[in-house]
Formats: C-alpha cells, sequence, structure tokens
C-alpha cells in the first residue's frame, strides 16, 4: 500500500525542508543505509541514538539512489538537489507515528505477543498451524522500538490475520509499541530475567509488559504463572467487555486445562486438551465458549521439553480463542518443526564460505540474510540458493518482482532456483545476462552439483524446509573436525552495544581482536564491527593487520607490537603501528623518509612497565618528531594495570594523572593534539571520567566482565564437542592413560571428541572439570587425552552416542572450566586450536 511522501508530510505534520517530487511512492521504510534494496521507492528516516547519527549517512542514501528523507535537524542540501526531506522534532517518533497511522487503516484482527521468553517461537508456530491464512507476522524476532513499526508497515489489504511480537527493555517503551500495533487479542508467555537491569523491580516490568493490550479486547495467558494471572485479572477488571481466555497444566481456574503429559517411545509428548464448565467466569464470550467448551481431545507435539510444552499451549489457546476449530490445526501439532532463529556461517569446499539459512524462506528474511551475507562478502558478490517461497499469501507475480530487486541490489553474481514457482517466476524478471540455473527439485540440483565449481564464492544457502536445503549444506561445507567453536554474532552486537551505553558522548571505540579474535575469528568479528562502525581495530602483530585487510576489512586498524621488518607492509596496507621506544621510533623515522606519510600512535608508560616511553623520554620524542613532518601522531596512549580491581584504585588515578601530564607535554611539542585513549574494557566502566577521546575493549566484548556488567552480557563462544563412543564399565576396571580413573560402581562412560590438542587441558581430566549433556554435568573420568576425552553419564540415561557435548557456553560459563585450569577465560579462548571448526551464527 504505497504513499506519497505528500501524503506522509501531513500524517506527521512534517515541515517541507526540500520539495522536490511529492508524488513520489514511498513503499520501504529504512534506517539503515547499509540495508538500501529499493532506493526509488524508500524514506530514509535519519534517527540519532547516543553513539551514531542518521543525519551523517544522508548523502551515503542519495549515493545509493534514496531521494526520500525525514530528518530531526536542520542539514545541508546542496548535494541532494532532487531529494525529498521532511523536518520532525523526533525521527523515531515520526517512524512510529506513520507506523501506527498505517495500521489504523485496516480492521483485520491483530494479535499482539509480549513476555520474556518465547514470542518468537509462538509467532512462528502459529504460522505453522495456519499454513493457509493470509497472515502478516514480524519478521524473525523484530520486536524493538525500532522492528515493530517496520513489522507492522508490512500489513497490506491481502492480509486476513497480523501477528505481532513486542520486546522491552526499560520502562515507558510499550506504551509506543502498543500505540502501533493496537493488538485486538493478547498474549503474553511469562516473566523471566532478561531486561531486568530496565526495571526497578519484576512488579514493575509486568505492569510495563502489561500495557501493550490496552486496546485488546482478549487475552490468553498460562494461570499457572501466579504474578500473571493477578495482572490478567486487574485488567478484565479494568475494563467492562474484557475476556480472559487462560490455560493451566496445575488444574488451576482457566478455560482450557492440558494434562495427562506422557513421553511417547518416539519422543513425542501426548497429553488431554478438556474445557470445563467452572471455568466460566474466566471467560465470558458465549461464541468462543462453544468452540473452547466442546473440547475433550488427545493431542500429540514432536517436542519434550518444558518450553515448547509451554510455547505450544500458548499456541492452542490463543487459535481457540481466535476462534478457531481444534480439527482446523489439531493434526498438524505433530508436525511442529523448530524455529531457526539463526544464519549460520561456516567454512566451505575449495576455500568457499557457506551462510546456511535453509530453514525457512520469505521475502523479509531473505533480505536479512542478504545483508547478513553483503557484509560477509570480501568482494561484495554472491551465490544464492534460493527454494520457492511456499504460502506467502501474495500474489507470485508481484512476490517474484520484489524478490528479483533485492537479488540485484545485494549484488547476487549467481543463481541457483531450486522449485517450479522460482523457474517459471523469477527467470522473467532478471536480465537477460543474469546468471541463472534453474532446477525442478533439490534432487536434481545435487545431481548436477560437480559442474558448478564452486571456488572462493560466498554461498548463501535459502530454503523452504521443504526443500530439505540442509542437504546441499551437508554437501558444500568442509568436511573437519566433530568438535566446533560456535560464536554468536548477535551476542557480539549485543555486548558491543551494552558497552557502548556507557561512554560519553563523542567518545570513539577501539575494538581488540588481536589473537585471531580473543580465538573467534579475526576476519569475520572484523567485518561485523565495521558494519556496526566502530571506529577503530587494535591488533598484535602486522600478519594480523594485513589479514584483515586482505578480507577488504577498511576501518583504521593500530598494531601494537610491530617489527622494524614489516614497516614496508605496515605502509602498504595502510597500518598505523604503536611506537614505544625511542629505539624503534628511530628506525621508523628512517624508514619514512622513503615514504608520503606515515601515521604512528604513541604508547607511554604510566605505571605497567611493560612497554612505553617514560617521561624521561619525552623532549627527545619531540625533538625526533618535529624533526620529520612525514610521521604524524594519530593517537597518545597508555594501559591501565588493574582497572577492574578496586584495591588498586588509587595507583589507577595515579596513572591517570600521569597519563594526562605526559600527553600535554607531548600535544604541546607537537603543536596539534592527537586522539587519547586510557581506558580498557574495565577502565571505561569502572573510570569514566578517564574515557578521553576513545576507549578500547577487549574481553567485553566476547561476554566476560569484571566490573558488574556480567548479567548484562551475552555469551559469545560456544566449545561443543560430540559423544563418540559409550561403554558399560565395571568396578575395578580404569580409564585412560596410567590408569587414572578408576571405576567404583557399574559405570556408563563416554568418550567425546576434544582433546588437550583442542584446548581442554590436562588439568581438566580426573573429575575435576564436568562438561554439559542433555543439560546435566557430566566428570571426567581419568586424563585428558591428545584428542579425546572421557566422561561419566552413568546418571544421565538419556544419552546416547552423537549427542552434542557443551564444554563452555551460555549455560556453562567459560570462567568454570578457566577456575579449573587456574587461568583467566582469555587463555582459555586463545587456547582453543586451528582445528576446531569455528561456525558463525547470527
Amino acid at each position: 500500500m504505497p504513499y506519497t511522501i505528500q501524503q506522509i508530510q501531513q500524517i506527521l505534520k512534517a515541515r517541507w525542508l526540500q520539495k522536490s517530487n511529492p508524488e513520489a511512492n514511498v513503499e520501504q521504510l529504512l534506517f539503515d543505509s547499509r540495508g538500501i534494496t529499493t532506493p526509488q521507492t524508500s524514506l530514509f528516516f535519519a534517527l540519532s541514538g547516543q553513539r551514531h547519527d542518521g543525519h551523517r549517512y544522508l548523502a551515503d542514501c542519495y549515493r545509493a539512489g534514496v531521494r526520500n528523507f525525514i530528518v530531526s535537524q536542520e542539514v545541508s542540501l546542496s548535494s541532494m538537489a532532487d531529494a525529498n526531506v521532511l523536518i520532525v522534532p523526533d525521527s523515531l517518533l515520526a517512524l512510529q507515528a506513520l507506523a501506527a497511522w498505517h495500521r489504523a487503516q485496516f480492521r483485520l484482527p491483530v494479535v499482539g505477543i509480549t513476555g520474556s521468553n518465547g514470542k518468537t517461537m509462538v509467532k512462528e508456530w502459529l504460522h505453522q498451524l495456519l499454513p493457509r491464512e493470509k497472515m502478516i507476522r514480524s519478521p524473525k524476532s523484530y520486536n524493538s522500538q525500532i522492528g515493530v513499526p517496520l513489522s507492522v508497515w508490512q500489513i497490506g489489504p491481502e492480509h486476513k490475520l497480523g501477528i505481532f511480537e513486542a520486546g522491552i527493555s526499560q520502562t515507558g517503551e510499550m506504551e509506543r509499541l502498543a500505540n502501533i500495533i493496537h493488538p485486538d487479542i493478547g498474549l503474553i508467555t511469562n516473566l523471566g530475567p532478561a531486561h531486568r537491569e530496565g526495571f526497578p523491580s519484576e512488579a514493575v516490568k509486568l505492569q510495563e509488559k502489561m500495557r501493550l493490550f490496552e486496546s485488546a479486547k482478549t487475552l490468553v495467558f498460562c494461570a499457572d504463572h501466579p504474578d500473571i494471572a493477578v495482572a490478567a485479572n486487574a485488567w478484565a477488571a479494568a475494563q467492562k467487555g474484557r475476556t480472559l481466555v487462560g490455560w493451566s497444566r496445575e488444574g488451576r481456574d482457566a478455560a482450557v486445562q492440558f494434562s495427562d503429559f506422557k513421553i511417547a517411545s518416539n519422543g513425542h509428548v501426548k497429553f488431554r486438551i478438556t474445557a470445563p464448565a467452572t471455568s466460566q467466569k474466566q471467560h465470558q464470550s458465549q461464541s468462543k465458549n462453544r468452540v473452547i467448551q466442546d473440547l475433550n481431545s488427545t493431542l500429540e507435539i514432536p517436542y519434550s521439553d518444558a518450553a515448547s510444552i509451554e510455547n505450544a499451549c500458548h499456541c492452542i489457546t490463543l487459535l481457540l480463542a481466535l476462534g478457531y476449530p481444534l480439527s482446523a490445526f489439531g493434526r498438524r501439532l505433530n508436525r511442529l518443526e523448530p524455529v531457526e532463529m539463526r544464519l549460520e556461517l561456516k567454512a566451505g569446499i575449495n576455500n568457499c564460505t557457506i551462510i546456511n539459512d535453509a530453514y525457512s524462506n520469505d521475502l523479509a528474511s531473505l533480505r536479512i540474510a542478504l545483508q547478513f551475507a553483503q557484509q560477509q562478502s570480501r568482494d561484495g558478490q554472491i551465490t544464492l540458493i534460493l527454494s520457492d517461497f511456499l504460502q506467502t499469501g501474495q500474489r507470485k507475480d508481484q512476490l517474484y518482482k520484489q524478490v528479483a530487486a533485492s537479488l540485484l541490489e545485494h549484488h547476487v553474481q549467481r543463481l541457483i532456483a531450486i522449485g517450479p514457482d522460482t523457474g517459471a517466476s523469477l527467470r522473467a524478471k532478471l536480465p537477460a545476462d543474469f546468471s541463472a540455473s534453474f532446477y525442478p527439485d533439490t534432487d536434481a540440483f545435487l545431481q548436477d552439483l560437480q559442474i558448478h565449481d564452486f571456488n572462493e564464492d560466498l554461498i548463501l544457502i535459502k530454503g523452504a524446509r521443504l526443500f530439505a536445503f540442509e542437504r546441499i549444506a551437508q554437501r558444500l561445507e568442509q568436511k573437519a573436525h566433530k568438535t566446533v567453536l560456535e560464536v554468536n554474532l548477535g551476542a557480539v552486537v549485543h555486548n558491543l552495544n551494552v558497552y557502548n551505553r556507557l561512554l560519553t558522548p563523542g567518545t570513539k571505540m577501539m575494538v581488540m581482536v588481536k589473537a585471531a579474535g580473543y580465538g573467534s575469528g579475526a576476519e569475520e568479528l572484523a567485518k561485523l564491527l565495521e558494519f556496526h562502525k566502530v571506529d577503530y581495530l587494535g591488533v598484535a602483530y602486522a600478519d594480523e593487520g594485513i589479514e584483515l585487510r586482505q578480507a577488504g576489512v577498511k576501518l583504521p586498524i593500530l598494531v601494537l607490537n610491530p617489527e622494524p621488518s614489516s614497516f614496508d607492509a605496515l605502509a602498504r596496507f595502510r597500518l598505523e603501528p604503536e611506537v614505544y621506544s625511542l629505539s624503534l621510533l628511530d628506525e621508523l623515522l628512517r624508514f619514512a623518509g622513503k615514504v608520503k606519510d606515515m601515521a604512528v600512535h604513541l604508547k607511554l608508560d604510566t605505571g605497567m612497565h611493560r612497554l612505553g616511553f617514560t617521561p624521561a623520554d619525552l623532549d627527545q620524542l619531540i625533538q625526533r618528531l618535529q624533526a620529520q613532518p612525514k610521521v604524524q601522531v594519530r593517537s597518545v596512549f597508555s594501559h591501565f594495570s588493574a582497572a577492574d580491581n578496586p584495591v588498586h584504585d588509587v595507583f589507577t588515578h595515579q596513572q591517570a594523572a600521569t597519563f594526562k601530564a605526559m600527553y600535554e607535554r607531548l600535544s604541546s611539542g607537537l603543536g596539534y593534539r592527537p586522539l587519547r585513549h586510557l581506558a580498557n574494557t574495565g577502565g571505561m566502566v569502572r573510570f569514566p571520567e578517564y574515557q578521553f577521546d576513545m576507549v578500547r575493549l577487549g574481553i567485553g566484548l566476547y561476554g566476560i566482565d569484571a566490573c558488574g556488567l556480567q548479567d548484562q552480557l551475552q555469551a559469545v563462544n560456544t566449545l561443543k564437542a560430540t559423544i563418540s563412543q559409550i561403554k558399560e564399565i565395571q568396578p575395578g576396571e580404569t580409564v585412560g592413560y596410567n590408569r587414572n580413573g578408576p571405576i567404583n560402581k557399574p559405570s556408563r562412560i563416554a568418550t567425546i571428541s576434544i582433546g588437550y590438542a583442542d584446548g581442554l587441558l590436562r588439568l581438566a581430566g580426573n573429575g575435576r572439570y564436568k562438561v554439559l549433556v542433555h543439560g546435566s554435568l557430566a566428570p571426567t573420568v581419568g586424563n585428558i587425552c591428545m584428542d579425546m576425552t572421557m566422561v561419566d553419564v552413568t546418571h544421565i540415561p538419556k544419552a546416547s552416542e552423537g549427542d552434542e557435548v557443551i564444554v563452555f557456553g551460555e549455560h556453562l560459563p567459560v570462567q568454570s572450566l578457566a577456575d579449573c585450569l587456574q587461568t583467566i577465560p582469555y587463555e582459555v579462548f586463545t587456547n582453543i586450536a586451528d582445528r576446531v571448526k569455528r561456525v558463525y551464527w547470527q
């Protein structure tokens, strides 16, 4: 449903800053200059935040073809002659107001979902249970202050049902989202610890979440959560005509009862659903009573974990409350599929990189995947393996026209299309010289796989689950050691934002990616950090910086340990060396005479006594730099010794005072003021007054903090192995080298695919460390071997050969392994061997 920019101006009561073509159509809303797909019909909102200001990227958008803009401050338009520009007091509020106005134009029933966990799973399962319904839903987990308006903007006249999720992290946010979604029916999943820091209490957080349902007439909830049940009853009592539809597994007063849960031999769970007449006070709508109270059936879902059971019960109750009879969706319950919310990045055959998103396919998730692929591509070129789009509710002609536009906008170089619709509908919408192959099904493509000659390609695999594209991924992935380090790029971004929020306005961010990104992979992290607009990267040696340049990273890079033999490479690859001594400076000055100019960073020793100029060096340092104007000092910095330890706070303040005094002498002698940076991860948290011009983020990016932020951070790295074999061992026998694992009772001993050559060191053996198997801790038995480790799974009857084993991760913090190994998480991460495959996901 396109609007003209003139109509949008009237809706928002915005002021024209420049009017060129008021009849220009707007179909897409943008806030990120890196995600432009259809510039001709896009409207860019210049959003301002603590760290980033969209007004800085107006010219980038204009060069990409965008001609419609909303800003919140006066800007120069000299280079944007034919642009339409509207000015509003607040660009984010304008985005939300436009989405709310758009929502008000439609009378379809809309479901609003909130809660601490399960929102996205419930929404996606509802879509699976009603595949033929013309439904519009939030893409992935778009539930934020920006994500919700972008989701609601997708509503069109063809849609018959809307399902949108809303997430909040602090008070005052839900009211805005409620005005946009304006739900007719609400669902609250549960209340957990997520975003606890943004609310004074759990009661306030629940109260804030309930604000989503101000416009709703019906509310679905689990009566087994007492606090939610109380809040739901208060909501119903606050206004006439409101209806509660509760459900319970514990026999509490609720419209729907679930009972008799039993795990079948295939691992599925069977249970009964009933609707007792005693729940009349819970559910007052007679028409809905008839649907709900006639229930007495046995249902089955293919999951047995508590979270999946709760999510399924939410889905069933909500669909009943919407008026769907159980016969409309009950048989699909046992075919519910897992919701993959991650894009996996893996090494592929022939030096290819594989991005695996082979579990769902719709236009919104395709655009997300293409943007991620562009971010990872060295040369901006992408090979896309794409399946048909199933049951989208859109006309095929319109859908595939948008698909073709997305492929061209994201620089897809080669397309392999699989499925009858894609071949028939997409072929004619691509340029005649576009490299494309079309196959009727996955089997036909796999038969031809060898002829495609994949070599150093970035391959995005994007398909609906029906097409079983995981078979393609298995063929294209590089065969490797079973042990993997999973790196959660979404957690990296989350942690970056946690620290960004601590910075004083104008402070720059340098992120350390030395030692292969603390073991996580420097190239992938550097591309992600560049995408998220950090200011500098830091590496230890020139070789690390060269690898990043060869991978296409353009950010400024500081090299902490340069060697004279690397000066030529530093200059050729635009790397900026740290200089820490007069002797190193002399060698660099001799080299600088051979080049046009060179940027350096001066390291001062303020008390750590590792590297750096001392106060006694400053006069000679200034004289040498004054004599060689080709050398420009980009920054002056030092390193706190113990910023994260309150015991040494007096010394930390002394270091800062020494640094400030040395910097003033230097800048006075140089005649200009280079950037100053002193604070590391702990320093930026505990000493904001010493953030100066830039800070250096290190281990905090990877989810490790010693300064009170641990609850706000997310684990980035998960080290996984698999069970290779399980043996029944009798008392009196021993396990492992030197017979160091004596068995005192009948035991099940599992051998797992990780050893000290992978990074699980020998100190973790003989019961000193425990790994996670099916959520239970399994202690090591005997010595750690080079390639294998034995663990006791006697108390874990579900443990089987081939099962996943967690060595550390979200539910088993790396600090536990570090404590066992008598070291720190830094060393654990950097000890993980190169042979351990890195899998990146987002």
